[in-house]
């Protein structure tokens, strides 16, 4: 059968508009804004790598005490025998007495295994940090929500308590709170106070830390709900007569999760950092358990007779802080692309 010269011509402009449908775009057109932001992220390399190493950091973290459980590793086991006493305990042999069984070194004056002790501080220093973080993002992101939610009286005294919080200097409120506090929290609350008083200690870390950390994240939730209780959709849940809570966990907190993953992998390497700072600063938990913090600090007077028991804490909390930050950098850019311009 034959055709017509108006069925040809129909023929090929049908050919010619398929052949302009743009590349790509049935594949992409099908994909949730998940997804659109998993393969986002999957192309950024850096943020791959940062991924990695996080992943790593978790599951040394969690194995840690089991290995320590297993005797695998040793973080209080002495190896005197390995010390030069004539030069005030610095260990035998070059760069830390670093050897196949100690493969990082030995700690100079006691000789504990500097990796042992590293892999162990892991644990601590990354529990600190989560617990702290989870906290400070769950009282941040109540109080932004009913405060951006509620408005009016509500909001006014969340934003005073806020400005106050903000104006305590936190460093030194930590120092001049930590004897009281921790007898407060070992006594009144019974808490256990664990080898040392560790314990009680981390847990008071932990509450300052979060205490003084939600109103940054409060802030950013407040101005996320201003923004979408005016939409179409929280409109529609009003007049189905759904409850406030309902409003809150069903149509609001979904719509939360993107800023606040980025937020929280931003803030749980500022807080190892702050763990850091306070174990030099005596208020944090204190040797013999050891933490990421705790052993820098016993590592600073050894910064130039043993330059290695300084170096490895020092890279190890540097590679930890940078990773965290570029990983939340990668999920912010994959989250919101419109960042990047």
């Amino acid at each position: 059968m034959s055709l017509s010269a108006s069925d040809l011509s129909s023929h090929e402009a049908q050919h010619d508009a398929d052949s302009l449908e743009p590349v790509g775009t049935s594949g992409i057109a099908g994909l949730s804004p998940t997804k659109l932001a998993l393969r986002r992220f999957r192309r950024d390399k850096l943020s791959m790598i940062s991924f990695s190493i996080v992943v790593l950091y978790v599951v040394a973290a969690i194995a840690a005490p089991l290995l320590v459980k297993l005797k695998v590793l040793k973080p209080n086991t002495p190896h005197s025998d390995l010390l030069d006493v004539n030069q005030g305990g610095i260990p035998l042999g070059k760069f830390g007495g670093i050897t196949w069984h100690h493969p990082l070194g030995i700690e100079p004056g006691l000789g504990r295994d500097v990796l042992s002790r590293l892999w162990l501080g892991i644990t601590y220093s990354l529990g600190i940090a989560l617990s702290a973080t989870i906290l400070a993002v769950l009282i941040g992101t109540v109080l932004g929500i009913v405060s951006g939610f509620v408005g009016g009286i509500v909001d006014s005294v969340v934003g005073r308590i806020i400005d106050l919080t903000l104006s305590f200097p936190q460093t030194l409120m930590l120092l001049a709170l930590s004897g009281t506090m921790v007898g407060f929290l070992g006594g009144t609350l019974h808490i256990p106070k664990g080898e040392n008083g560790n314990t009680v200690q981390a847990v008071y870390v932990i509450l300052v830390l979060a205490l003084f950390g939600w109103p940054p994240i409060a802030r950013l939730v407040r101005g996320q709900v201003l923004s979408i209780r005016e939409r179409e959709f929280i409109e529609a849940a009003r007049a189905l007569g759904a409850s406030k809570w309902r409003i809150y966990f069903k149509e609001i907190v979904p719509n939360l999760w993107a800023p606040l993953l980025v937020y929280f992998t931003l803030t749980m390497p500022a807080y190892v950092s702050a763990e850091a700072a306070l174990a030099y600063l005596q208020v944090s938990v204190k040797p013999p358990t050891p933490t990421l913090g705790n052993v820098l600090t016993d590592s600073i007077a050894y910064s130039v007779s043993d330059f290695e028991f300084f170096f490895f804490p020092a890279a190890l909390i540097a590679i930890i802080v940078v990773s965290f930050n570029l990983l939340g950098d990668g999920l912010r850019d994959a989250l919101d692309p419109k960042s990047t311009n």
